[in-house]
C-alpha cells in the first residue's frame, strides 16, 4: 500500500483558520460583554445606596416635622408669642 500525501488545500486552511478566529473571538466578545455588565451592575448598587440614604434622610426630616408640628410645641408657640388658642382655626394638611 502506497501512503497518501495529505496536505490541506487552500480553502481548507481557509476554514479551519476562519473557525479558529471565530473561537477566540467569541471568548473576547464574551470577556468584554461580563466586564461590562460588571460594570453596570456595580453602578446600579451605587445607585441604589444613594437612593437608600436619601429615603432615610426625607424619614428623618419627616419625623422632625412631626415633632415640630406637634400640639404641644405649637401650644408653647402660641403662649410665648402672647395669641389666644382657638380651636376653631387650627387646619390639619397631612
Amino acid at each position: 500500500m502506497a501512503k497518501k500525501n495529505k496536505k490541506l488545500s487552500k480553502c481548507e486552511k481557509l476554514l479551519y483558520f476562519s473557525g479558529a478566529l471565530c473561537f477566540i473571538l467569541s471568548i473576547v466578545i464574551k470577556i468584554f460583554f461580563g466586564a461590562s455588565i460588571g460594570n453596570y451592575k456595580m453602578s446600579n448598587e451605587k445607585v441604589k445606596y444613594e437612593i437608600a440614604s436619601e429615603e432615610k434622610t426625607v424619614e428623618s426630616l419627616t419625623m422632625q416635622i412631626s415633632e415640630l408640628t406637634s400640639f404641644d410645641n405649637v401650644s408653647k408657640v402660641v403662649k410665648d408669642l402672647g395669641l389666644a388658642y382657638n380651636n376653631d382655626n387650627i387646619v390639619v394638611i397631612d
